[in-house]
């Protein structure tokens, strides 16, 4: 009976994905979408593999849903790969995990199909990790495609105080004194010091594994975006999954945070 059903949804589920691509409402879609890619381990303990496997099976996954946002005309995918948190696990499970995300990186710009940026406090990272991802950005600079924001020792509270820090020093340079500077200093001051600056914020943040928390993702942009929890875990998350996402922000009504 599985076998027939899977059978089944592989011969139903392109007409319906067909058709909820024809009802998307072009004008009613987001330009930037974040993606936290959650559920990896969950679902190698499903079924029955280790860790790096389900960590590799999320990998594969990844081009897929680029593939199906450049298909709609999104512009932005920011994908959180790894937290800062996540760089306190132990080594035997971290390092295999830095492997698999520098090799799906490497492989994600020897296509030069999509313009590449790391974002993250890439100086927690070790430095042969931190170096691939800055080479894998080098060589998709000049892509004229998809920008895909590859999140890595990402954390929002740090990319905060990371723009504080920046916007201080940059005017200590310029001899502005504290004083002056607590008198100026503005939202847009701070967001040009982000890692995303010179992007436009997330429209649509998806969150897969069933999850319903940010957990500090975007934690400076997402403050007018709309947010969409899905119960497959990423590696299962299919076409279909990513047009329903699509098809309920097209829905909402925009109150832009309020």
């Amino acid at each position: 009976m599985a076998d027939w059903k899977r059978g089944l949804r592989r011969i139903l589920y392109p007409a319906y994905e067909a058709r909820v691509v024809r009802r998307l409402p072009s004008d009613r879609l987001p330009k930037h979408i974040g993606v936290m890619l959650d559920g990896n381990r969950r679902w190698a303990r499903a079924v029955g593999a280790d860790t790096a496997h389900g960590h590799r099976a999320g990998a594969a996954n990844i081009e897929p849903l680029l593939e199906w946002s450049e298909e709609v005309g999104i512009e932005v995918v920011t994908l959180w790969l790894l937290s800062t948190d996540n760089l306190n696990r132990a080594a035997a499970e971290l390092e295999p995990l830095l492997n698999i995300i520098v090799e799906a990186v490497d492989s994600l710009a020897d296509q030069q199909r999509w313009r590449l940026h790391p974002v993250g406090a890439l100086d927690l990272l070790p430095a042969e990790t931190s170096e691939r991802l800055k080479a894998a950005a080098e060589r998709t600079s000049q892509v004229d495609g998809l920008l895909v924001n590859i999140a890595v020792g990402y954390g929002g509270r740090r990319e905060i105080a990371d723009a504080v820090r920046s916007l201080l020093a940059e005017h200590a340079e310029r001899g502005t004194s504290l004083d002056e500077l607590a008198q100026s200093v503005s939202v847009e001051d701070i967001g040009a010091h982000l890692y995303t600056r010179g992007q436009p914020d997330p429209d649509l943040v998806i969150r897969t594994s069933g999850e319903q928390r940010l957990g500090g993702f975007l934690l400076w942009q997402s403050a007018r975006s709309e947010f969409y929890f899905c119960e497959a875990l990423w590696p299962d998350f299919r076409r279909v999954d990513f047009l329903r996402a699509l098809r309920a922000y097209a829905a909402r009504e925009r109150r832009h945070g309020t």
